[in-house]
C-alpha cells in the first residue's frame, strides 16, 4: 500500500496555476497508486510542485529494490512511465501536463550527476575558449545541461535531431 503526502514550493506561480498542478499531482498519484496495487509493489508517493511543474515521485524503503525495475536500464522504463502519466493526467483535464516522475531517487541522482557534468564542460571552455559538444542526450538530461552551464556564467545550445540531440557548451 502507499502513502501520499504533497508539498508545496513556495515560489510557485498564481493561485489558478497551483491550483492546476496540485490537480495534475493528484491525478498522476491515483494512477501511479493503482499502477503500484496491479505491480503488487510498495512504495510512497510525494507530490510537489516545482516552479510551473508538477512532480510526482515513488518512494520505496532503503530495502525495496523492487522499485528499480519500474526504473529500468538508463531510465527507459522511468521515461515511459512518466509519459503514461501524462496521458492520465491529459486525459482527466484535457490539457498537455509537463509533469515530472521520480522512482527511487534515480532522476534527482541523474540530475546531480548531469548538473557535475555541465559544470565542468564549463570549466573546460572557459580554460580552452573552444566550444565542447557533450554526447547525446534525452530533453530533460539537456535542460539540466543548459542550467548549470548557465549558472557557470556560458551559454550553451542544443543541435542535431533526435535521438542524437547534444549540448553545446559555448564560450562567451
Amino acid at each position: 500500500m502507499s502513502d501520499v503526502n504533497t508539498t508545496i514550493a513556495p515560489e510557485s506561480g498564481s493561485a489558478a496555476t497551483l491550483s492546476r498542478l496540485e490537480q495534475e499531482g493528484e491525478i498522476a498519484a491515483d494512477y501511479l497508486e493503482g499502477l503500484l496495487d496491479i505491480a503488487d509493489l510498495d512504495g510512497d508517493i510525494d507530490m510537489d510542485v516545482e516552479g510551473e511543474r508538477a512532480s510526482v515521485s515513488i518512494i520505496g524503503d532503503s530495502g525495496t529494490r523492487d522499485l528499480n525495475k519500474l526504473v529500468g536500464r538508463d531510465g527507459e522504463v522511468l521515461e515511459a512511465l512518466q509519459e503514461l502519466t501524462r496521458l492520465a493526467v491529459h486525459r482527466e483535464t484535457g490539457e498537455r501536463s509537463r509533469l515530472m516522475l521520480d522512482i527511487a531517487g534515480f532522476r534527482a541522482r541523474k540530475r546531480a550527476e548531469l548538473a557535475q557534468l555541465g559544470a565542468k564542460a564549463a570549466a573546460e571552455v572557459k580554460a580552452s575558449g573552444e566550444p565542447v559538444k557533450l554526447d547525446p542526450m534525452t530533453p530533460f538530461e539537456r535542460k539540466v545541461v543548459h542550467d548549470a552551464v548557465a549558472a557557470a556564467g556560458l551559454r550553451s545550445e542544443s543541435e542535431g535531431e533526435e535521438p542524437q540531440r547534444r549540448v553545446v557548451v559555448l564560450p562567451v
